[in-house]
């Protein structure tokens, strides 16, 4: 297996215990702080990756990206790459070469990002179905007392775009599934887009999480309401993915409902309260 050198050497690797994986950050680095910095875990999205960073950087000079890409296959890490000796921006990659999977991924992006310090740390998906442009609004929301917020399909002014309605009437029979049983205040539990402040993801036991796969959504946000965070939801349009092949299949899908009841019995139930309406 070959192991593409970093574009330049002086960007640190966090300690990400069981991951092989090389971490890369822009031939020419913006003197502008990093202020936002979402992670974009990758798996065979050399089609969407690109124009998805430049939807973001083009948010502003404080706004960047950690693409975190399981080795595709297709390419996705050399896009990043090539962007990264084309553009300077706060765009950085980690790819990993062993321990992959979604959930993994997802940890080893908020790993890294803690690692570099950044105050504000969010996820989103690289397919397109979360547009950057709702971030700011997003942004707007994590003031005062609002530790983080998710964007979200379910409360008023969110919306779905592109789905079936049988795919429109499982997320929602799976976010009541969801609320019922773990206690959540959440409307959408099930959402990948979110931001979160830097101190609130440092107090996250990732070396003890029972998820591997699409269910750290859920485990984060149990774990985060019952230290007593106060979150938010914010409307957004969410898309369906027009190129690429999503990863997400049936199994998979119930593997992660399943997983729900192993929280349940950890986690227990918690108080619907601490969602900022």
């Amino acid at each position: 297996m070959t192991r593409t050198p970093p574009v330049s050497s002086s960007f640190e690797l966090a300690p990400l215990p069981g991951t092989e994986a090389i971490f890369s950050g822009p031939a020419d680095p913006p003197k502008t702080l990093l202020r936002v910095l979402m992670t974009v875990p990758t798996y065979n999205e050399s089609e969407n990756i690109e124009a998805l960073l430049n939807r973001i950087i083009s948010l502003g000079p404080e706004y960047g990206v950690l693409v975190v890409d399981d080795h595709s296959p297709d390419g996705t890490s050399g896009v990043v790459r090539n962007f990264q000796s084309q553009c300077s921006a706060h765009v950085y990659l980690l790819e990993r070469f062993t321990n992959r999977g979604r959930g993994q991924a997802g940890i080893d992006g908020y790993r890294q990002a803690l690692f570099m310090n950044v105050p504000v740390i969010g996820e989103m998906d690289a397919d397109g179905s979360h547009a950057p442009e709702d971030l700011p609004a997003m942004m707007a929301r994590l003031s005062g007392k609002t530790a983080g917020v998710i964007g979200s399909r379910l409360v008023p002014g969110g919306r779905e775009e592109g789905r079936t309605l049988s795919r429109v009437l499982l997320t929602r029979a799976a976010n009541l599934y969801i609320r019922i049983l773990l206690g959540l205040p959440y409307r959408d539990t099930t959402s990948g887009f979110r931001i979160f402040r830097r101190e609130v993801l440092a107090g996250i036991p990732w070396e003890d999480l029972v998820s591997r796969g699409p269910s750290l959504l859920q485990e984060m946000l149990v774990i985060i309401h019952r230290a007593g965070w106060t979150l938010a939801e914010s409307p957004i349009t969410f898309r369906d993915r027009v190129l690429g092949t999503s990863t997400l299949n049936r199994r998979i899908l119930m593997n992660s409902l399943r997983i729900v009841l192993e929280f349940r019995r950890r986690y227990g139930r918690s108080s619907l309260s601490g969602r900022v309406p």
